[in-house]
């Protein structure tokens, strides 16, 4: 039975290389775009360090204060939460749904002062894996006379300009503001007052069958202090829903708001005291590092998302190393498979380069000359003693790491630190190119030998380039996906069947000919 034909066997590959070309990019898209994951080294997160406190007087009596925690939101992350509070219990929990810090204390009496900290990632746009607060149950109020005839009109002039609750609510907002009011939204506003404006309008849209909640935010700026929540509007369509910010200032419109409190209900609730007061403080740092925040997100529950930063710190910097062999395989290929060098050894030249990575590049190619060249000398000497293979590359080891030792001690000797990185060559690997190069010495002759080595040292440096360029080392660190996309490379390369670029020199007669 023949096999598959040969256009059956390119259909195969090419459908193999697709997907996975669709499964790295689609990965890496994922986590860029869900995950905020910058596609660049050194792109700035802004951190903010808010701190809420809270001031009451105790009425020596238990005391409990329930304080509505911070959630993950469109363009907010929350990494962690911590609070200080001497002589009280505190725990984070959750409170019909809604995520509270509770402080509790058998008794308390006098001022009492509670603290709650929360470390915010600032992400781009809606990245992120948050759930959508749903929208609140329609609770449509009632108002007396003159008042309901009011609502009315207001409604019916502002839904006769908009098309959607989004730009009803923003139409409603500009008919309350103090230049646009008429006389029915003067008069609703001596109802509501200034403070309660956003339970007016949710009120009003509630009425009309539109759910509308007020929502609490904070006006981020680094470095302010006893800072307080601002009120907002929130009104959903369907499954969306957008903040409407209802009093900020015009320095304020510019800065980052978070929502403390995305729904209606309490912010503070203290039971045992009076007098209580809530204010904030907050500070923005800026790292550079993906990683200093990766672990605190949570992307290991969403295989799409899964990164190396779920993984112990040594795991990681194991890993760190390990993902750029791909890198390393890849530039081998084009080198010997499209360019056509040769080397010793198939993949050799990676082992080499990432020696180089530990010794840095110069250290580490005078090193590897210097003892390839001592270990072929001895090795020729060895060939005329007839020993066995196993033996002989015995003996090629202890020799090695005999030059490594007297090289090391002699750089130490005359202050030359950068020698000592040579101990970080693996014996095995120098052992087996001095084993290889003496055989193909003794075969093909010096010629072959300074061929393949040279070969071998280029595709070494070209490697090491790669897998040491710092956009590379980012990429194939934070976007695992990546790998499928070289493996596809690598497979494309593989079925490659026409000339290699120095086989082209054969041709140049054919070109001063036509000359």
């Amino acid at each position: 039975m023949s096999g598959p034909s040969s256009r059956t066997r390119q259909i195969s590959l090419f459908a193999i290389v697709g997907l996975l070309l669709v499964l790295g990019l689609g990965q890496s898209f994922h986590r860029h775009y869900s995950y905020d994951v910058p596609w660049i080294p050194g792109v700035e997160k802004s951190v903010w360090s808010i701190e809420a406190r809270i001031q009451f007087i105790a009425r020596n009596q238990p005391v409990s204060v329930n304080l509505r925690r911070p959630t993950d939101q469109a363009g907010f992350s929350v990494l962690d939460e911590s609070g200080a509070s001497p002589g009280y219990g505190l725990n984070f929990i959750d409170d019909a749904g809604l995520p509270i810090a509770q402080w509790t204390v058998r008794e308390a009496n006098g001022r009492q002062t509670l603290f709650y900290r929360v470390e915010v990632l600032e992400r781009d746009g809606s990245a992120g894996d948050f759930e959508e607060e749903p929208p609140p149950s329609l609770q449509p109020p009632s108002w007396q006379e003159p008042y309901a005839t009011a609502v009315e009109s207001v409604l019916d002039r502002a839904i006769s300009l908009s098309a959607d609750p989004f730009s009803l609510t923003r139409q409603l907002l500009s008919q309350f503001r103090e230049a646009g009011r008429q006389q029915n939204e003067q008069l609703l506003m001596e109802l509501a007052g200034e403070n309660n404006l956003s339970d007016l309008l949710a009120d009003m849209l509630q009425s009309r069958g539109i759910p509308a909640t007020t929502a609490y935010g904070l006006v981020l700026e680094d470095g302010r202090r006893r800072q307080h929540l601002k009120p907002m509007l929130r009104v959903w369509d369907a499954d969306r829903s957008e903040v409407f910010p209802l009093s900020l200032e015009t320095n304020e419109r510019s800065l980052p708001l978070m929502l403390w409190q995305p729904t209606r209900g309490y912010v503070l609730e203290l039971n045992g005291g009076f007098g209580s007061d809530l204010s904030f403080s907050m500070l923005r740092s800026e790292l550079t590092s993906y990683g200093q925040v990766a672990s605190s997100l949570g992307e290991a529950d969403n295989w799409l998302g899964f990164s190396i930063h779920a993984l112990p710190i040594e795991e990681q910097a194991m890993f760190k190393t390990i993902l750029l062999l791909p890198i390393g395989a890849l530039v081998v290929c084009i080198l010997r498979i499209f360019v056509g060098l040769r080397t010793s050894g198939t993949f050799m030249p990676v082992l080499i380069a990432l020696a180089f990575i530990e010794t840095s590049l110069v250290t580490g190619l005078v090193g590897f000359l210097l003892v390839v060249a001592v270990g072929l000398m001895i090795r020729s000497y060895m060939s005329h003693l007839n020993l066995l293979l196993v033996a002989r590359i015995s003996a090629v080891i202890i020799t090695v790491i005999t030059i490594i030792a007297i090289f090391s001690v002699f750089s130490y000797r005359v202050g030359l630190a950068e020698g000592l990185k040579i101990t970080f060559f693996p014996m095995i690997i120098l052992s087996w190119t001095v084993e290889r190069m003496s055989i193909l010495w003794e075969e093909e002759g010096w010629r072959e030998v300074a061929i393949q080595g040279s070969g071998s040292l280029a595709t070494a440096v070209a490697a090491y380039l790669a897998m040491t360029n710092p956009l590379i080392r980012h990429l194939s660190f934070n976007f695992i996906g990546l790998q499928f996309v070289a493996l596809a490379l690598i497979m494309l390369l593989g079925s490659y069947t026409g000339y290699r670029l120095l086989e082209l020199r054969r041709f140049s007669a054919f070109s001063r000919r036509s000359d």
